[in-house]
């Protein structure tokens, strides 16, 4: 695997140390941050494939850093921490973590967890660049969309293996964890609704609670990545006293 930067923000110095040090040993190019200050800086000089990210840290905290590092789709974002509540994994994994790791954390499933996500990380730029070729072309010469011969109904496609949706005019839309879990379940469904149980179950692997919002946080994000990305209404429609559904065919990959 070519070398690559990444960067541990811990507050904690000898955990911060022993976890540059370990990825060191796995071959990555490793620095440590104390704070979100000095990941900036690090951000700043260095192209930075990937950051591990406490939560408790001092000044600005390991959520809302996410939040400004899920600016950078480039950047992938594994948190270790502490705090390992169903509401903090939930937080963490809806503002655009990738993976949610508990301390004390078991390095080789760090290790297991770069890995793959540095994988998805190249995946996802190699589509993209396939798509902007494709899409810098004259658009659907035979008049007909891709994903669909003559005649037929154009298709979005969701890739498992990048965690993307395209739409059917060749748009590529990069899905967090939970995005994904949601469009694949939607997918599934055949354009019938899935209730808010169904989503529940798949989301977070619980019932669903009347009082709990955080389903309708993941589709509304969802739907606006989506209509923000396409330029129109998103096929994913709110099912009054059921659920949701994907109201498009979607192709799975």
């Amino acid at each position: 695997m070519p070398a690559v930067t990444i960067v541990v923000v811990e507050d904690e110095a000898s955990l911060r140390r022993d976890l540059v040090e370990y990825l060191r040993g796995c071959g990555f190019d490793s620095i440590g941050a104390k704070n979100g200050r000095e990941l900036d800086e690090a951000i700043a000089t260095r192209e930075v494939s990937l950051v591990i990210l406490d939560v408790n840290l001092p000044g600005e905290d390991g959520f809302k850093i996410a939040t400004r590092l899920r600016e950078m789709p480039s950047i992938g974002i594994i948190m270790v921490t502490a705090r390992g509540s169903t509401v903090d994994r939930v937080v963490g994994l809806e503002i655009g973590a990738d993976a949610y790791l508990v301390k004390p954390v078991e390095m080789r499933e760090l290790e297991a967890q770069c890995k793959a996500l540095l994988r998805r990380l190249e995946s996802n730029v190699a589509a993209q660049r396939t798509g902007a070729s494709s899409t810098t072309a004259a658009p659907h010469l035979n008049g007909t969309p891709p994903g669909a011969s003559a005649g037929e109904e154009a298709s979005w496609v969701l890739d498992a293996t990048d965690w993307s949706l395209t739409s059917p005019t060749g748009v590529r839309i990069s899905l967090t964890s939970m995005e994904m879990k949601l469009t694949s379940l939607l997918a599934s469904q055949a354009r019938q609704p899935a209730t808010r149980d169904q989503i529940s179950q798949a989301l977070y692997n619980r019932r669903w609670n009347p009082d709990d919002r955080s389903i309708d946080t993941v589709v509304g994000r969802l739907r606006h990545k989506v209509e923000a990305a396409i330029g129109a209404s998103a096929p994913l429609k709110s099912v009054h006293g059921v659920g949701y559904v994907f109201s498009a065919h979607v192709r799975v990959l």
